[in-house]
Parts: structure tokens; sequence; C-alpha cells
């Protein structure tokens, strides 16, 4: 009797301890030292690190120094296995901005002062930079050894946000359509009803008026430089822009080091977030050096690089990748507190890479993400997330390169696509179209090179409708490159949010075919009318203005339209 006394006194005693330590000092009392845990330092300090006190530790669970170290994150559990994404087609060819920009890009990969600190660093030494390219981002991604990275088993199901699984209640199709997006994206506006604080702040003031005056608009019925019909509303748009060149102010954070960080990719498939950073970082009437007159804080990372210079081939993992970018969280929210007052809802970031959706899901769910992968099922979320467009850009130095198209009178091909089999949907569309089995339609695997044959470039200059089909992901630079050279989009990918869709009615300029449509596809392009197919071919003369990049930005260009979705959300957000 008197041993099972003292064992149970021993074992209360071991409780009570446990739950002192776990309750009181976070575990710090058998937890190892920080010496042991893994380190990354971003901004070089060596200082040891101090470890959070409670309140942080709601926002971050790593060990944080002052100077920014990092230590101990948690491990995210392995991913499945995802697509490298690949691009099928070359536009173009400037060899010496390509070898210019490859051996930037190896000069930046092997920077030995940022590599050595980032976890699961890999060097592209071995990659020869003698080799001459059409385009070297596309080459690259090219000749790449496809690796797999899913995220999910089931994305369709799991990565819904509730707005839409709501919605697919009551859906037989199983495909959201732009009218239905626009429904979702007006249910979350009315969701989130501004209401005036006690003590709210300036900027918080400014948010709500521009909210209110957003709503009640000056009637706009026609406009010299806007061509009404492509919008849901002119007068809205006009109003929400003009306050945004008025009133926004963006602060930059300064913190991290290249290549992640603070590298505009300006070439290649992925060009848009670069291009976006490289703007916006020189802007003199957006960005602000006083946080708190910020509006909206912006996190300069590149997903291109974040991918390219993190990744480890063959290890079927993306947790490094998603790591960094905590640290980096880490690291600003232990230096600031405008992260930490909101969740980072005030907070957006612009990635065009096919891996930003989940790489930046978990730590990043409350900003307000500009995703090329715009697709619903895999998370977007309307009212927060932005669609951006993907736009190839071949020659940094003549963004507008070739820009234009053929008269309606000269354009004889009916449709046209050339690319690779990325995906199930593609090789779908040969199957029912490739191989010259109807003259009207102009689908190729790859262009035969022979002598008079087109080009990518002429045969989209020269067509009625191209043909946007969804590769490994719904998105795809095509859509854009339809509208650079004003041929009709024909946009076959179930679930993709277009670009600036909440000011932009895609439908008045633009063709939307189901994935299970596509053995009817000629039959759904001859029933249009030569009146709709002019009326949208001159839509889409008007629409170009709003997705061209330009060396300085201009009104109305790509880049302010991508600020300006970041913008309107963020207004509907206070």
């Amino acid at each position: 009797m008197k041993l099972l006394r003292f064992a149970g006194v021993v074992f209360v005693f071991i409780t009570v301890f446990q739950f002192v330590n776990i309750r009181f000092y976070d575990g710090a009392i058998f937890s190892l030292p920080s010496e042991d845990k893994f380190l990354v330092s971003i901004n070089e300090s060596t200082e040891p690190p101090i470890r959070p006190s409670g309140a942080e530790l709601l926002y971050f669970s790593s060990s944080i120094s002052a100077e920014g170290e990092i230590t101990g994150s948690k491990e995210d559990p392995i991913l499945g296995e995802r697509t490298v994404p690949q691009e099928d087609h070359v536009v173009g060819s400037d060899k010496n901005d390509t070898n210019q920009s490859r051996q930037s890009l190896t000069d930046d990969a092997k920077d030995k002062e940022t590599l050595d600190l980032l976890p699961g660093t890999r060097s592209s030494s071995n990659e020869s930079s003698e080799t001459i390219v059409e385009d070297a981002d596309i080459a690259y991604e090219n000749t790449r050894q496809v690796e797999i990275l899913e995220s999910k088993s089931d994305p369709s199901v799991d990565n819904l946000s509730s707005q839409v699984k709501s919605f697919m209640k009551v859906s037989n199709s199983g495909v959201v359509s732009i009218t239905e997006m626009m429904n979702l994206l007006h249910q979350s506006h009315t969701s989130h009803v501004s209401l005036r604080l006690k003590r709210s702040s300036t900027v918080d003031q400014e948010l709500l008026s521009a909210r209110i005056q957003i709503e009640n608009p000056p009637l706009i019925e026609n406009d010299p430089f806007l061509h009404a019909p492509l919008y849901w509303n002119l007068s809205v748009f006009k109003r929400s822009y003009d306050l945004m060149e008025k009133k926004l102010k963006v602060y930059v954070y300064r913190e991290g080091k290249r290549p992640v960080l603070h590298k505009p990719v300006l070439k290649g498939i992925y060009a848009s977030e670069g291009w976006f950073m490289k703007q916006l970082k020189a802007s003199k009437t957006f960005v602000t050096k006083n946080p708190r007159k910020a509006h909206l804080f912006y996190l300069p990372f590149s997903s291109k690089m974040l991918e390219e210079t993190l990744y480890v081939p063959g290890s079927h993992s993306d947790k490094n990748l998603i790591e960094f970018l905590k640290n980096y969280l880490d690291m600003i929210s232990s230096k600031y507190n405008f992260w930490n007052r909101t969740g980072g809802s005030d907070h957006f970031l612009v990635a065009c890479h096919d891996w930003a959706p989940s790489e930046t899901r978990q730590y990043m769910a409350k900003c307000i993400r500009a995703l090329c992968n715009s697709d619903v099922s895999e998370g977007f979320v309307f009212g927060k997330d932005v669609a951006l467009p993907e736009t190839t850009i071949l020659v940094p130095r003549r963004p507008l390169r070739a820009l234009g198209g053929k008269p309606i009178s000269q354009r004889q091909i009916l449709a046209f696509f050339a690319g690779g089999m990325h995906g199930y949907l593609r090789p779908l569309l040969l199957q029912n179209w490739g191989g010259n089995r109807d003259p009207d339609m102009k689908i190729f695997s790859e262009i035969p090179k022979s002598k008079g044959k087109k080009s990518y470039m002429e045969y989209m200059k020269s067509t009625k409708y191209c043909i946007c089909p969804k590769g490994h992901e719904v998105n795809s630079p095509r859509v854009v490159e339809a509208l650079f050279y004003e041929c009709v989009p024909v946009i076959i990918s179930d679930n993709f949010v277009p670009p600036f869709f909440e000011v932009l009615n895609w439908e008045s300029f633009a063709v939307f075919v189901l994935e299970k449509d596509i053995p009817d596809l000629k039959n759904i392009l001859v029933s249009i009318t030569d009146e709709r197919y002019r009326e949208m071919q001159m839509r889409v003369k008007m629409v170009q203005k709003h997705f061209l990049w330009h060396s300085k930005p201009e009104r109305f260009d790509i880049f302010h339209m991508i600020l300006h979705s970041i913008w309107y959300n963020r207004v509907f957000q206070s």
C-alpha cells in the first residue's frame, strides 16, 4: 500500500509539473537549446535568438532575434505530387538578351552570401550558360525533369472556399460561370459590412470613405478612354480607379535579400510578378516610406525565384519553400506590428508561378493574393484574392514588340492552337481537332517547321478565334497573347477566374467553352454570327490597353489594373 501511495504521489507531481511547464513556460524547461535548432538568417545576424513572449507566440512559433534571426520552425507535412509547370511555345528570339538574362540568373543563384543561409538550397552551377536559346525562361522550364508535387489528393473538394462550397450545393455542372463568380464576389462584399469604430485610424476612415463613394458613384454613360460595354459597371470602376490614384499608399518592406526577395524577373512566362515589383517599387505616386500612412503592405518576393532557388529536384516536396516564406513573415512580424494587428489582411503578394496558391495557402491565408493560377478549386477566395494576368515577355527592352494583328478581312483561319500536351485537356483537344482533319481548325502539338509555314505569332495574328486551353493548371499566357494579337480568346478552362473579372465583363469580348464541350467546339464557334464576332473583336482591341506593360506605367495599363484589383478588394474588406 505504501508503494502504491508513493507511486500515486509521484504521478500527480509529474502531471502538475508538465502542466506548469507547458502552460506557463511554453515547454521551455525541456526544450532544446537554440544552438541545436535549424538556423535560417535573413539579414545575417549572428546573435543568439531571443525567445518570443507568450503574446508573440500567438503569431509565430519560431524563435526570432531582434535582428531577424529565425530558428526552430515546425516542419510541414510532405506534399504529394505536382507537375512542374512547363511552357510550350516560343514566339520570338533575342540572343543577347537571353544570354544576359541567364547569366544574371546564374550569378544571383550563386550568391553564397544569401544562398548558404536558405533551407534546402540547390545550385544551378551544372547548367551550361553557353547554350543559346530563343527564351531562357521557357527553355529552362521545358528542359527540366517533370516532377510531381500535388498538395492534396482531391483539391477540387478540399480547397474550395466556404462560399464556393455553398454555391456548389445548388450547382449541377460543378463549374462556376463568370456571372456566378460575380455573384460570389457580391456576397463577399455584402458580408464585409464597414463599421465606424470609436478609435478608427485615419487609414480606416479613408477606406470607409472610399467604399461609400464607390458604392454611390456619379453616373458615367460615356467616357472618351473607356468603352462602357467592357465593364460590369463603368461608373463604379471609374470612381474606384480615380480614388486609387488620389488616395492609395503602399508600404513596401525593405527587409529580405535577393534572389527570392527584391528580384524582379522581367522575362519569360512569369514576368507579370517581376514587372509589377519593379514598377511599384519605382512609383513615387503610390509608395510611402511611412507605414502608418499605408492602406496596403507589399511582400516583395518572387514566386519564380522562390522555386528556382529553393526547390530541390527530386524531393517531391515544397515544404522548404513554405518554410522560407514563414520565416520571412516571422521576421517581419518581429520587427513591425503591422502584420500582427490584422493577421496580414492588409498585406498583399503578387505571384505568377503555378505553385504559388499552395505555397501561400497556410501562412498567408489572410493576405490579398494576386495569383496567375486563379483556380476556384485551388482555394481562390472571392473578394480577397485577385486574378493576375499571365504575360509572356521575351524582350524586356521592348515589351510591346509585335503588338497588333491583321484586320478582320485577312483573318481566314477559324481557330488556332499550338502547344505542348500538358495536362489532360490538350490531348483531348488534339484528339478531336488535330491532324488537319478540319481545314478550318488549325490545332497542333507543334507547328510544322518547313519553308513557307506560318510562325506561332503569325497564326495568332491571322486567326479569328485563338484557343486558350488549360495545361497543368487553369491559367495560360495564351489568354493575354490573344488580346495582344487582337484575336478573340476562346477559354477552355473550367473554374478559371479571368484577370480583373471584378470590373471587366469578359463575356463581352471572349468565348468560354466548357471542357466537356470540346467535341462540339467548331459548332459553337460557327454559331457565333459575323456581327457578334466583329463586335467582340472590336472590344478585344479596346480592352487591350488593360493588358500592356509599358517601360513607364500609363493610366489604365496592366500595372495600374493589377494595383486597382488589389485596392478594390482592400476597400471592400474595410
